[in-house]
């Protein structure tokens, strides 16, 4: 097994601390929760856990109740916390580190109806090279089954030019598909490696 200096008991694995700061490059330890990250994170209403709260519990070891919580799936990668930590200490990129841990110990791990947004989501720049909202929301609906779900704000979001119903596909959009090709090819390479390992 891995050791990693005073972070991990000799011969066991490593802790959280160390194993994020082998993902990230960053050390969580240098967090002194000021909460500067979570006094700007727009998601802070919505998560149980906010940022700091996130870097704390790292540093505590708390593996299993940070990757079980869904606070981490809630995070909006919009990089608000990072930008305002006095430490550099990066907690956007300690939260995208722990979804890549959760989907690695347990594929279905995120929430269903998160991933169906975000599949609605990548299909859309898949097929357009951009966010078709039309075309998200009806794969989204489709994904969830929830289709009669926020139906009455369809109008406004139509009358208002939020909804167009025709998408327009960027001129690179063969590029763009050809980058997720490269990315599904390179993860197919990754799961036969640790099927072969």
């Amino acid at each position: 097994m891995r050791t990693h200096g005073t972070d991990a008991p000799a011969h066991g694995p490593l802790s959280l601390r160390a194993e994020m700061k082998e993902r990230t490059g960053k050390n969580t330890a240098r967090c002194y929760q000021c909460g500067k990250c979570s006094a700007g994170c727009p998601m802070a209403g919505e998560t149980r856990l906010r940022p700091h709260d996130v870097m704390r519990l790292v540093n505590q070891d708390a593996r299993a109740r940070l990757l079980a919580d869904e606070s981490i799936w809630l995070c909006l990668t919009c990089e608000t916390c990072t930008e305002r930590c006095p430490n550099g200490c990066d907690p956007a990129r300690t939260m995208d580190a722990l979804r890549e841990m959760a989907l690695e110990a347990s594929p279905g791990s995120p929430p269903r109806a998160l991933l169906a947004f975000h599949r609605a989501f990548l299909d859309q720049v898949r097929w357009t090279g951009r966010s078709f909202e039309l075309g998200l929301v009806a794969d989204y609906k489709l994904r969830t089954g929830a289709l009669l779900q926020d139906v009455a704000t369809a109008p406004g979001l139509v009358a208002r030019g939020k909804l167009g119903f025709v998408p327009h596909p960027i001129d690179g959009v063969k590029e763009v598909r050809r980058i997720f090709e490269a990315c599904e090819e390179a993860t197919r390479a990754a799961s036969g490696k640790k099927e072969g390992a």
